[in-house]
């Protein structure tokens, strides 16, 4: 068991803390949501107990790795605004974090994603500087385009290829041998 580098971040406006059990309702409304999932169809909770096994698998990442991913929520309201992180993966046999951001419909167009992108990509940045930090991205996405660019990532056409729901396109940095 790896001990927590990092259990919460915070932004000029966001607070971002590791998942409880508390946040599984949360869970399920975001990822529950077929417009949050609409490029990541298998991502998507069809009922509650679906929600409450992706807590567990995220708490368990929290176990064995001391980080993984984060709840976001304004400094002024508890009530969570998406969820932002980082997991262990490997892309084409090299280790690498994958980023992940998926945020409530109500917060999309309000700079929240990238905020917190921005800030797991500084963290990932200090505690884990070994590791690539890639963003797996749907051409057709647009907005998540612009939240892994604005986190600091760019394209990394070389490494496109298919993923869970289709092409994935890769954005990175810290790649070996290309900063």
């Amino acid at each position: 068991m790896s001990e927590a580098i990092f259990e919460e971040l915070r932004t000029a406006r966001l607070a971002l803390r590791r998942p409880a059990e508390a946040d599984i309702d949360a869970i399920f409304e975001i990822h529950g949501d077929p417009r949050t999932c609409v490029h990541n169809p298998s991502d998507a909770l069809a009922d509650p107990g679906e929600a409450k096994e992706l807590y567990h698998r995220w708490d368990d990442q929290w176990r064995r790795h001391g980080y993984g991913y984060w709840v976001v929520r304004r400094h002024d309201s508890p009530e969570p605004l998406g969820f932002c992180g980082v997991k262990p993966m490997d892309l084409r046999g090299m280790e690498i974090l994958n980023l992940f951001y998926r945020f409530a419909v109500t917060a999309w167009g309000q700079g929240y994603a990238g905020e917190a992108a921005t800030a797991v990509t500084a963290w990932a940045a200090e505690h884990r500087p070994g590791l690539p930090l890639i963003a797996r991205v749907r051409p057709a996405n647009v907005a998540s385009q612009r939240v892994a660019a604005r986190a600091g990532l760019t394209r990394a056409a070389h490494l496109d290829g298919p993923g869970f729901d289709g092409h994935d396109w890769i954005y990175a940095t810290r790649l070996p041998g290309r900063g």
